[in-house]
């Protein structure tokens, strides 16, 4: 890609790459992007953050955040002949913010984040990037580049913010000030030595709405967030039981958690989203938590197939349910059916017997701890 660049370089003057960045940004609108932006690859605070919060253990399980050393935060490392980001913003909220918070009211609902409702995004903007990349081939030639969408070691939500995109808000969540923060990122990687665009300003002020929301205080302070307690990575990251403490202040969420996205204030200019893609699938937006645990594993595999939700795999799936059924109001139907729950693995069988507990009134006096080991 190096080579390459060096040629762009000379066969294209400012003024060409000035305008090829503002096609980038008409093309990328065309194809369902609901904003463009352009980024170098100095990375350097980022990086610096992103080590504080690994060495201080908050990535929990997630050995992969170190896995790549310096690739993460050094797109040139990643990507050779790297020497900008084309950044994208993909809008996904599927439904009205007080449709969202009655189904996170109601104790029988099964609560599943929001971005996992409909089809998977991974795939759905990676091809759109393909085909972006595709219009400016198109237009200009052969150029090196390569998309990337929560799919390798890769900053996403620093270079979105030095895109233009956003700022990164206290609950680590990328926010729009027209737009808010339900959306998706996704990146092209290029040679192209296009016009960068100036870096998103941060507007949170003094608001702490999504620290004190948090079910488990996973926010610990502002911009740091602490994975081993948050609900998304409990319910999505974490391979093993879900730890005692923490069970019941899940409630209802079997997948992710929308919490300190509902209560963010710039969300209220939040627009529903116009892709089709991205609306509910098998009424997971309205399941009832009894429903979902009846499913077998074939049910889930067709129940999920196309969707982000797959990648738990039925065990993870089961495990989480029954800790909102424990989590649920005391009912004859519930305990039927955790007294009937065949077994299943160990992982499941702990929690099924938990809830079970929980659900004939052996609640013993679990506040959240200060800390998770």
């Amino acid at each position: 890609m190096a080579a390459l660049n060096k040629n762009l370089t000379t066969a294209m003057n400012t003024p060409d790459l000035t305008a090829l960045a503002a096609n980038i940004k008409q093309w990328g609108e065309q194809l369902g992007f609901n904003q463009v932006g352009i980024t170098g690859t100095d990375l350097h605070a980022a990086e610096q953050h992103l080590e504080n919060w690994l060495e201080q253990g908050f990535h929990g399980d997630m050995t992969y955040m170190q896995r790549h050393g310096k690739k993460r935060s050094r797109p040139e490392c990643l990507q050779p002949g790297t020497v900008r980001i084309i950044s994208v913003r993909m809008d996904y909220l599927p439904e009205t913010a007080a449709t969202i918070q009655a189904t996170l009211n109601n104790p029988s609902a099964a609560f599943i984040s929001r971005y996992a409702l409909g089809r998977d995004y991974h795939k759905l903007l990676r091809s759109r990037l393909q085909k972006l990349a595709e219009k400016i081939q198109a237009a200009i030639g052969d150029f090196g580049y390569r998309a990337f969408v929560d799919s390798a070691p890769v900053l996403e939500k620093a270079l979105a913010e030095k895109a233009g995109l956003g700022w990164i808000g206290k609950h680590s969540n990328v926010i729009n000030r027209k737009a808010g923060s339900w959306f998706f990122l996704g990146e092209l990687f290029t040679d192209l030595p296009l016009p960068i665009d100036q870096p998103a300003t941060n507007h949170c002020g003094g608001c702490t709405a999504c620290l004190a929301i948090c079910p488990t205080q996973a926010i610990i302070a502002p911009y740091q967030v602490d994975a081993r307690r948050c609900i998304s990575y409990l319910t999505i990251e974490l391979d093993g039981p879900i730890p005692e403490p923490l069970r019941p202040l899940i409630g209802n969420r079997i997948y992710g958690c929308d919490d300190c996205q509902l209560v963010c204030p710039w969300n209220r200019f939040a627009r529903l989203t116009a892709e089709a893609d991205f609306h509910p699938r098998h009424r997971l937006d309205s399941q009832d938590l009894l429903a979902v645990f009846a499913w077998t594993e074939a049910e889930f595999l067709a129940k999920t197939e196309g969707s982000a939700i797959r990648r738990i795999g039925y065990q993870r799936w089961l495990r989480n349910i029954a800790v909102a059924l424990g989590n649920a109001p005391s009912g004859p139907e519930i305990i039927a059916a955790l007294r009937g729950k065949d077994p299943v693995c160990d992982l499941v069988d702990e929690q099924v017997q938990w809830a079970l507990a929980q659900q004939l009134g052996k609640r013993p006096n679990l506040s959240p701890p200060s800390l998770v080991a």
